[in-house]
């Protein structure tokens, strides 16, 4: 049986390796996984309290609507019900923007190296990916824009950008905006949108009321520490939400995910405080890279990617049989590491193992 003749050569997304590989691979009684950018500071105590009630209910379909879910999300953010989407992980929501305005022929523009699953989702409708290079690991507005044609459909920013960790800043990208054609879709891509500091960054839900070409993406895997139960959703205009509930498929999120996110949007001091404590993390790590003389890109979300000034594989490995997973094989960034900022605790063991690794360039692996 054959598969469609255009999904043959697509590649398969390659999640970081698992702890319990690591350790069984390597014979390791304790491994640190930073990298994944999961929070390791786990998720609201209300969260637990939330799914506890919901133990007795599996044998119930979920809310199609995830109604109560759209309601607090939708008063937290000081938009309608209907401009709210969700979806099994944020990436579920590109699956359906890809598969609501996407066609063969079609064009859409994102960076060269940035979230993989854009590009992996304009393939499978046939649409022809412009991938235009970052700038200093920054998104560059201008070149996307000169790419725009009559073709264009949707231009994807992802903001902080995975993997660099750069921001596009309001004035960029109002500016951007401006001067786009409304008939493109701008889809902005905010899944570490909590975790930054930077009080030039923009809140991509601000400016929808000006832009009804632009959709914003959030999810709980990130800050909330919801990364298990796959829960993101989409906010835009509700015309958009409309045409992509139309291809959604129903209870595509559960009972126990929507409950949880709706327990963890709850509890803001818990977010805070993970904000707090990772920008602490930020500070940490950049200074040992300043130590080490090692150049990084300017971080905002949860991960910092430090040139290794060798090859990162290679680093990762040595690294792994260390017992500590980071992130490593981006093509545009051979030299390059991602790491995840982790507890205090993770990232001394990460600075002191990298060190060693770094050292060890030359040596068998």
């Amino acid at each position: 049986m054959q598969p469609k003749a255009h999904i043959v050569d697509l590649p398969v997304y390659q999640p970081g390796k698992p702890i319990e590989e690591v350790q069984k691979e390597y014979g390791l009684s304790e491994v640190v996984k930073l990298a994944s950018n999961e929070n390791p500071y786990g998720f609201s105590p209300r969260v637990k309290a939330a799914i506890e009630e919901e133990l007795t209910r599996f044998n119930l379909y979920p809310d199609g609507g995830a109604v109560e879910l759209t309601a607090a999300v939708a008063e937290h953010l000081s938009v309608n019900p209907d401009q709210i989407i969700f979806g099994c992980g944020s990436d579920e929501v590109i699956a359906l923007l890809a598969r609501a305005f996407l066609s063969e022929g079609d064009e859409t523009i994102m960076a060269d190296a940035t979230f993989s699953v854009y590009k992996s989702n304009a393939d499978i409708e046939k649409a022809t990916s412009i991938e235009v290079p970052l700038q200093d690991g920054k998104h560059d507005l201008e070149a996307m824009l000169a790419a725009v044609t009559d073709r264009t459909k949707i231009v994807w920013i992802c903001n902080p950008n995975n993997p660099t960790g750069t921001i596009v800043n309001e004035s960029e990208l109002k500016s951007f905006l401006d001067r786009l054609p409304s008939s493109v879709m701008v889809v902005l891509d905010e899944a570490y949108f909590e975790y930054v500091t930077d009080e030039e960054y923009p809140d991509g839900t601000k400016l929808l009321a000006d832009y009804g070409n632009v959709v914003v993406l959030r999810t709980f895997s990130k800050i909330y520490g919801l990364a298990a139960l796959r829960i993101g959703y989409g906010v835009g205009s509700s015309a958009v939400i409309r045409s992509i509930n139309q291809v959604r498929e129903p209870f595509n999120t559960t009972r126990i995910a929507q409950a949880a996110a709706k327990a963890a949007l709850a509890d803001q001091e818990f977010v805070q405080s993970c904000r707090a404590k990772n920008a602490e993390g930020l500070e940490f790590l950049k200074a040992e890279f300043e130590r080490l003389g090692l150049s990084h890109f300017a971080a905002n979300g949860n991960f910092i990617m430090v040139d290794t000034k060798q090859s990162a594989s290679d680093v990762f490995q040595r690294m792994l049989q260390k017992g500590v997973i980071a992130r490593a094989g981006f093509k545009r960034y051979p030299t390059y590491l991602r790491v995840t900022v982790g507890s205090p605790r993770e990232n001394e063991i990460f600075i002191r193992t990298f060190e060693e690794a770094l050292n060890e360039q030359g040596a068998a692996v």
